[in-house]
């Protein structure tokens, strides 16, 4: 608790009004990759309590749309659609791939993590499913040439991941921003380019 108290973007969260402490983590990574431009549509996932959507929201501005989809209620954002529900049930991608129609999706972002049991295997191999059912969304959806911004923690399954990930975008980078806590094991793959469906 003292630790979260005294942490640096905690407060400068507080101060600039953002959710949550997480949108350095995006900001920072947006400020060296450039990833976002006016006018691009982007999801969101594992989006609550709306962090990174604010960050992105005016960003893509009107013309563009963020969605942000998470298990938990979410208060509502300028310019976001909020669809709650849970990623890996087929009803709730029904109904996100309703929403999107034909519109074609330039950015997937997933700030996703497991509920932890405090049994490090078990909520690795949860984390590394819920990058993994990311990625398959990415895959399908995702604009040739589009990219994914994915959470990952440390451990067993990431190499495999990441291979994966090479696969199917021209190139993938790992980011840790400052934000992310030192002891924190997690990462994020910055997956550039998707190469076209063979």
């Amino acid at each position: 608790m003292h630790e979260h108290v005294t942490d640096e973007f905690v407060r400068r969260a507080k101060q600039e009004g953002f959710r949550s402490r997480s949108a350095y983590k995006l900001i920072e990574i947006l400020d060296k990759d450039k990833l976002v431009r006016p006018g691009m549509t982007v999801v969101d996932l594992g989006a609550a309590p709306g962090g990174w959507s604010q960050v992105l929201a005016p960003i893509v501005g009107a013309k563009g749309q963020v969605i942000a989809l998470d298990l938990l209620e979410m208060e509502p954002l300028r310019g976001v659609v909020v669809i709650r529900g849970d990623f890996s049930e087929d009803s709730t991608l029904k109904f996100l791939e309703n929403h999107l129609g034909d519109r074609s999706i330039d950015l997937v972002v997933s700030d996703m993590a497991p509920n932890i049991s405090g049994v490090g295997l078990v909520d690795q191999a949860r984390s590394i499913h819920l990058a993994e059912l990311a990625f398959e969304f990415a895959r399908e959806r995702l604009k040739t040439g589009g990219d994914l911004l994915v959470k990952v923690f440390q451990g067993s399954g990431l190499d495999a991941f990441r291979k994966a990930l090479s696969g199917a975008f021209g190139s993938v980078a790992v980011r840790k921003p400052k934000a992310s806590r030192d002891r924190s094991s997690e990462i994020y793959l910055l997956a550039r380019g998707k190469r076209p469906a063979s």
